[in-house]
Parts: C-alpha cells; structure tokens; sequence
C-alpha cells in the first residue's frame, strides 16, 4: 500500500507532474497541469484511458478536437496521435495498458 501524497510527482514535460502508480501490466497516472501547459502531439503502443477531474483541457486525439470539462473522458486506442493544452489548471487522470515502463 502506497499514499498518494507520498508519491513524488515527475515533470514529464513543462507543466505536467504525474504521480505514477504502477501495476505490472498497467499504470496510473495522476496529473497536476498548469494553465497554458502544452502536450506536443505524440503517440505510444499504449491504450490510455483519460478521465478530467478538474479543470478545461483541449485535445486533439485522431485529428479531432475535443473540449474536456470535469467528468469527461476519452479512450485513446494504442498509436493514436494526440495532443493536449490546459485550458486552466487541470487535474487529470490517466490509465495505461500496457505499462509505462519509461514513467518508472
């Protein structure tokens, strides 16, 4: 067992900290993004499920846009290109299968 707040965050680009729990066949991710942050476009062999918990969030998955309020949420399938800017602070959540061994 693990507390969330004992659980440094890692600043994976300018602006988004994650919290990483990790499973051997999965990962959590729980992010704290500043207003203006940008997610360049990318893509990875890992579904990624994205649940907004607080905040705006604009992506951009597959080419089309998607404006995110708290609640929303959005599967991106494995290789999907995609990419995201904080509208506002935002407070995300982030599943991934498989790992994200590079998050480790």
């Amino acid at each position: 067992m693990q507390h969330l707040n004992d659980i440094p965050p890692k600043e994976i680009v300018p602006g988004f900290f994650g919290k990483m729990i990790h499973g051997d066949s999965s990962t959590l991710s729980i992010w704290s993004v500043k207003q203006g942050s940008i997610m360049p476009e990318h893509h990875h062999v890992h579904e990624q499920i994205t649940y907004l918990l607080a905040g705006e969030l604009d992506m951009t998955i597959g080419g089309t846009k998607y404006h995110l309020t708290p609640g929303c949420t959005h599967v991106i399938p494995s290789n999907i290109p995609h990419s995201a800017v904080a509208l506002t602070d935002c407070t995300i959540i982030d599943a991934f299968s498989p790992a994200r061994d590079e998050y480790r």
